[in-house]
């Protein structure tokens, strides 16, 4: 059982004994607090996604271990799993979508990233569209999509290699670009190394970079970003 530490509206935490739980972070900051499964025990998975959900909380786990899943999926069989992600979370709660952002990846072998980028977007009430397989060796393929990505307030751009598909798609539209560099590539690839300083020393100016392989943190900037763009935009709309 946990308790409740209420000091402010802004600062309360329910007490797990192995866990304190940030009750306030949505107030805070505009989400909830997110699960990070890696490290975790199953049953203390299970526990925080039950404490959140007492107080209203919809929860999100990422970097999910194929037995955590299984367990999560039975005690919540509402929730949605993404074993390509490694992620789970609970539907998010029906309105208006909070912005528009598209997660778009370089070749197939970053779909892993990506997909775990689409699910934080989701989770936070974003609308996600997915554009796959568009990297600069078929840069006609990215050309045909631009309909689609204008539609969006931004983008979360997924790429290996020599990551220099962010700084093609930043040159091609007016909002920013969140690169995540892949672990994708050959041996002078380094791990995804390569790839994180050629999306640093990108030219295209609206182009931003978050760690290697790290889509959840690539999807959360990009929705929030969304989210702020929506919402100035109807307060401009409503004045």
């Amino acid at each position: 059982m946990y308790q409740n530490k209420e000091t402010k509206d802004t600062l309360s935490t329910a007490e797990l004994g192995f866990a304190q739980i940030d009750l306030a972070r949505e107030k805070r900051c505009g989400f909830p607090e997110v699960v990070y499964a890696e490290g975790k025990t199953t049953e203390a998975v299970l526990a925080i996604f039950e404490a959140q959900i007492s107080h209203g909380i919809i929860p999100y786990a990422t970097r999910v271990r194929p037995e955590q899943m299984e367990a999560l999926k039975a005690r919540f069989p509402e929730g949605v799993a993404n074993a390509a992600a490694r992620t789970f979370r609970l539907p998010a709660r029906q309105g208006k979508k909070r912005g528009k952002i598209a997660v778009v990846t370089a070749g197939t072998s970053d779909a892993p990233v990506a997909e775990e980028a689409k699910e934080t977007a989701l989770w936070m009430g974003a609308e996600v569209v997915f554009i796959q397989d568009v990297g600069v060796a078929g840069p006609h393929r990215l050309v045909e999509k631009l309909p689609i990505l204008l539609e969006c307030q931004a983008a979360v751009v997924v790429a290996g290699m020599e990551g220099a598909l962010p700084s093609v798609v930043g040159g091609f539209v007016p909002f920013p670009i969140v690169a995540v560099p892949t672990s994708v590539g050959y041996g002078a690839n380094f791990g995804g190394l390569s790839a994180l300083l050629g999306m640093l020393n990108s030219c295209a100016s609206n182009v931003v970079v978050v760690n290697i392989d790290s889509g959840f943190k690539g999807g959360y900037v990009a929705a929030m970003i969304a989210s702020q763009s929506k919402e100035l935009a109807s307060d401009e709309a409503e004045s």
